[in-house]
């Protein structure tokens, strides 16, 4: 009897741990302004990536939102429904022995990306002790997936079945994975390391990965059974910053699309058709959201160009929306979207005279949601607001019109995020 008596007590602290309530916000959190994204007992909140509302492949358990490894490479994962910025994101969870899974964030719904981590980074949950197939640093748990490795002498990991306690701070930028109460991978996105280790590994041909300022959180299926509780996030406020877009002697920072001539000469980007006089495409490495940007520009031959925002480029196929530079006459300030509606706005017939062939224009283009409004020489052009607009994401880009003798300049490209 004294041994199941002992036995008894020793029972009963484990029990009622099990039992505690899980998915609740205590009053300090309620005020720092944390939110749950699992309320313990609903998958409300989240969908099939992708995909219907209705969800497969996952329960609600025990307090417990599970997969139930029946995902893999392509489909299975569960984003939220709503997108999230800069956040301090943090949850329990564990893993069946010798399984893989991941939290992933930033991630862009649509139907040219199959699967999220081809747009979203991921905290890598694995069974580092037991995985039947030999890791790389970057495979393990809390690595940012195939870019940044945990430190192994900061990491402490339980074993599979065994609870774990991870969170992802995403600050303006600056990253921070962190397991169990201690900090195992710091590092600052969309800076020159950042791209050299993207553009020299895994994600060398996945251009979009990595880039979106906001997206979705997504909760990986990848063959393993998984389990999730405590899944909370705050947001962090934005921080503005302020760019110089060309530094005046090279194109760092931007990428060429095509085989038309970009070049720099005498402190001004210059754009010239190549023999075939095809498209061309001059864009900034990174994304850039809302912002107010002005340039300069000075049309030499013919002038046809544009300015394109919240663009994505395969080749010289560009998708998004262009500010015109054209030759007088041809709507210069006005917005068009190319492979979709074509022209959304043009300028007022007499507002043409505002641009000054063959001498230095500014142009300013201030893009906020899903608002766009440009100037040409101070004097405002149009005006538009544009649900499709204020969904997308993506880079800015100089273009060079295919079928013409096109010289154009371009200098002092000035850039506040707002």
């Amino acid at each position: 009897m004294k041994n199941n008596a002992f036995t008894l007590i020793l029972l009963i602290p484990l029990l009622m741990a099990c039992n505690q309530p899980q998915n609740q916000l205590t009053q300090e959190e309620k005020s720092e302004g944390w939110q749950l994204l699992f309320d313990g007992s609903t998958t409300n909140g989240w969908h099939m990536f992708n995909g219907p509302d209705t969800i497969t492949g996952w329960i609600v358990e025990d307090q417990c939102l599970i997969a139930l490894g029946k995902g893999g490479d392509i489909g299975g994962d569960i984003v939220t429904d709503r997108q999230y910025k800069n956040f301090e994101l943090k949850w329990d969870w564990k893993i069946s022995p010798q399984g893989n899974s991941g939290v992933m964030y930033h991630v862009i719904e649509d139907e040219r990306f199959g699967a999220p981590y081809l747009t979203g980074p991921e905290y890598q949950m694995i069974d580092d002790l037991d995985f039947p197939q030999e890791l790389a640093d970057w495979q393990l748990t809390g690595a940012d997936y195939a870019m940044y490795p945990a430190d192994p002498e900061a990491k402490i990991i339980k074993p599979a079945a065994e609870w774990n306690t991870s969170r992802i701070v995403f600050d303006n930028g600056h990253v921070e994975h962190w397991l169990n109460g201690a900090k195992i991978v710091e590092f600052e996105a969309w800076n020159d390391e950042w791209f050299k280790l993207k553009n020299s590994g895994k994600w060398e041909n996945a251009p979009e990965y990595g880039q979106a300022r906001k997206g979705l959180i997504c909760l990986q299926d990848h063959g393993s059974k998984t389990w999730f509780r405590n899944v909370k996030i705050r947001e962090l406020p934005d921080k503005p910053q302020s760019f110089d877009l060309f530094n005046g002697t090279d194109l760092h920072g931007w990428k060429q699309y095509g085989d038309e001539k970009w070049y720099v000469e005498d402190g001004v980007i210059v754009a010239e058709n190549g023999p075939e006089k095809k498209y061309g495409y001059l864009a900034t490495r990174r994304y850039f959201d809302d912002f107010d940007l002005t340039l300069e520009f000075k049309q030499i031959r013919n002038g046809n160009s544009g300015l394109f925002f919240r663009s994505m480029l395969e080749d010289t196929k560009i998708s998004g929306w262009q500010v015109e530079i054209a030759p007088p006459g041809k709507d210069t300030g006005g917005i068009y979207e190319s492979y979709g509606r074509g022209w959304l706005v043009q300028i007022p017939q007499e507002k043409e005279d505002v641009l000054q062939y063959g001498e230095w224009n500014t142009l300013r283009v201030r893009l906020e949601g899903s608002k766009v409004t440009t100037w040409l020489n101070g004097e405002q052009m149009v005006e538009l607001k544009d649900e499709k607009i204020g969904q997308a994401q993506g880079r800015i880009a100089l273009q060079i019109h295919d079928n013409a003798d096109i010289k154009i300049l371009f200098r002092n490209l000035k850039l506040d995020e707002l």
